[in-house]
């Protein structure tokens, strides 16, 4: 009995060891980010220090339909603005 268990142990560790290793690969081939962060300017610059949600309230102002800034047609879901877009502080 004590050599199956024995097997059974340094089995479950292969099968650890092989999902950590395909865990690791498959985080080494992720893609690079490709979305801009948020931009370092002064019109930007009061958002940097901001909690994430408390500045995503504000980010409509600029950026909608009849704001000064308008976003693409093809733009992912508005309200989580500094989900893809990182602040830089």
């Amino acid at each position: 009995m004590p050599e199956q268990k024995k097997n059974k142990t340094l089995l479950y560790n292969i099968a650890f060891l092989v999902f950590c290793a395909s865990l690791l690969l498959f985080l080494w081939k992720a893609p690079e980010e490709t979305t801009a962060r948020l931009p370092n300017d002064p019109d930007h610059e009061k958002f940097q220090r901001m909690d994430k949600k408390e500045a995503e309230k504000l980010c409509g102002e600029c950026h909608s339909e009849n704001g000064p800034v308008p976003l693409s047609a093809k733009h992912p879901p508005k309200y989580r603005c500094l989900f893809c877009h990182k602040q830089n502080a």
